[in-house]
């Protein structure tokens, strides 16, 4: 009698398993294409070890990084389904959602988040010689703030409004990237540059250790103004030693970098990559050392009113970060 008991259970087991074995090898594949930032960004190795993690771990899923022109381009790429998950910051992926500022006419409601990630402080680089120690002293001056479409324009053009600038009319601007600003600076055709990026970056160190480079506080007066209009900006210290010569610490602003997707994407996948992107930490956090700041509960705080994939409400749901 037991051994038929036996027998019976172990047939029901082997029946369950054999049914998600079976729904496993059925499942159809699923691409995701991870638009991140330049090659020499924060984004872009972070993207990489994403892709590779869920390509490993997830046997239906195929993911894959790309190089982009950053937050807009990627919120842009995402809304026309050319991409499927991404990176951008809280106040950007807002401005989308709400068709404001540079996505006006283009409002992006099916925008959704997977995870907060680290916040990405806004870093301002001038050139030790060009007398600038503070965001007002970049009046005419020669001055890159990224590249056209890229999220460093509209910090740039808010922080020097903030400043008491006029934007684009105060400043020489220059719409090059890091690289390019980098062999600027070092053949003294430009005074400063704007990144915005997780710590340490390797476009400011070099600037820093190749270009004479020097970081810029942005002082109290200028906050003060600045988060009157913008409220998701918070102060942060960017510490002493951070970067080449980098003697103190310096005063900057900071938004939340978000992992973000579409509303259209399956419950069940963006369940299981929310899953396996916070249970292979180790992984995850090794991609870079921005990433060693992030946290199960800081994935659902500080998101501006923008509205979780449900996939991930309901992984953090079980884990009890989100009631």
């Amino acid at each position: 009698m037991y051994g038929k008991v036996l027998l019976s259970m172990m047939a029901a087991v082997s029946m369950v398993f054999g049914a998600m074995d079976a729904s496993a090898a059925d499942r159809a594949p699923v691409t995701i294409s991870i638009p991140t930032a330049a090659t020499t960004s924060t984004l872009y190795p972070i993207g990489a070890a994403l892709g590779n993690l869920w390509s490993t771990k997830l046997p239906y899923v195929k993911a894959s990084v790309q190089s982009s022109k950053g937050g807009v381009q990627n919120l842009q790429l995402l809304s026309m389904k050319d991409a499927q998950v991404s990176f951008a910051i809280t106040s950007i992926t807002y401005q989308a959602m709400k068709g404001l500022d540079k996505f006006k006419g283009h409002e992006y409601p099916d925008v959704r988040i997977i995870a907060g990630l680290y916040y990405n402080p806004n870093q301002v680089i001038a050139r030790a010689d060009s007398n600038v120690s503070s965001l007002k002293d970049f009046k005419g001056k020669v001055f890159a703030p990224g590249v056209a479409g890229g999220t460093t324009i509209g910090e740039t053009q808010v922080h020097f409004k903030a400043a008491g600038l006029a934007y684009p009319g105060d400043i020489k601007a220059q719409y090059v990237g890091p690289a390019e600003a980098g062999d600027l600076m070092r053949n003294k055709q430009l005074d400063g540059t704007w990144i915005m990026a997780g710590l340490p970056n390797a476009g400011v160190s070099e600037m820093c250790a190749t270009a004479d480079g020097r970081l810029v506080n942005i002082d109290d007066a200028t906050f003060a103004a600045l988060s009157k209009e913008y409220p998701w900006y918070a102060k942060f210290q960017i510490p002493a030693g951070t970067y080449p010569d980098q003697n103190e610490a310096v005063q900057t602003t900071a938004v939340k970098m978000v992992l973000i997707t579409d509303a259209s994407l399956p419950e069940d996948v963006i369940y299981d990559i929310t899953k396996c992107f916070w249970e292979n930490q180790d992984i995850v956090k090794n991609s870079h050392a921005v990433m060693k700041e992030i946290t199960l509960e800081g994935a659902v705080t500080d998101l501006a009113g923008i509205p979780l994939h449900p996939g991930a409400a309901k992984y953090y749901k079980e884990v009890g970060v989100l009631k």
